[in-house]
């Protein structure tokens, strides 16, 4: 199993000697799952943090009406769980599905502990890891909140190249918070000015 990526991943965060890497990445195990396979599913708690080695998924609740709303896509080199569950380790409320058959590195909320426990780097890693998740999520409310939908659609596309491709459209429309047929249209206006 390679664990290179999360070994590189760590240490663009802190710096690690090869002993501290290699015991960093020791209790994650590797996972494979199908295309459309979920991960998690609300009512069931969440008992993994997930390391994206290869392939795609997505992040969403689903309303009592039945709309669904896109929290989260995560591709190779992204964390994916339902956070919320994993650290209190109450029932989900969200789905993931895998959108691409995928391999993940996965490690249990005890295994974290004990991490965080035996290393104030390692515990580092884990608050520098928070803190650009919790940055992240306040600079989306902010797009959000303050742009229009074609302006979050340009802004995705800006930051996000790699998804794009990867992501269905339904998805990234409810990610962006815009019907389907809605960013159809940005997406059509977009190629007529671009030829």
């Amino acid at each position: 199993m390679n664990k290179d990526p999360l070994k590189n991943y760590v240490q663009s965060l802190v710096p690690l000697t090869d002993d501290e890497a290699d015991a960093f990445v020791a209790p994650f195990e590797e996972r494979r799952v199908k295309k459309k396979q979920f991960i998690v599913q609300p009512g069931f708690t969440n008992r993994h943090r997930a390391f994206v080695l290869e392939g795609a998924f997505r992040s969403y609740a689903v309303t009592p009406d039945g709309q669904e709303h896109t929290l989260q896509f995560a591709i190779e080199n992204w964390w994916v769980s339902d956070f919320n569950s994993y650290i209190y380790q109450h029932p989900a409320t969200l789905f993931i599905v895998a959108l691409e058959d995928s391999t993940l590195l996965q490690i249990t909320r005890v295994q974290e502990e004990a991490l965080k426990a035996s290393s104030h780097t390692f515990e580092t890693v884990f608050r520098i890891m928070a803190e650009k998740g919790l940055a992240f999520e306040h600079r989306r409310l902010l797009i959000n909140l303050s742009h229009d939908a074609e302006a979050r659609y340009e802004n995705f596309l800006l930051n996000f190249p790699n998804f794009v491709q990867r992501v269905p459209q339904y998805a990234l429309a409810s990610y962006l918070g815009m019907t389907t047929e809605y960013l159809s249209r940005i997406r059509n206006r977009r190629t007529r000015q671009e030829s």
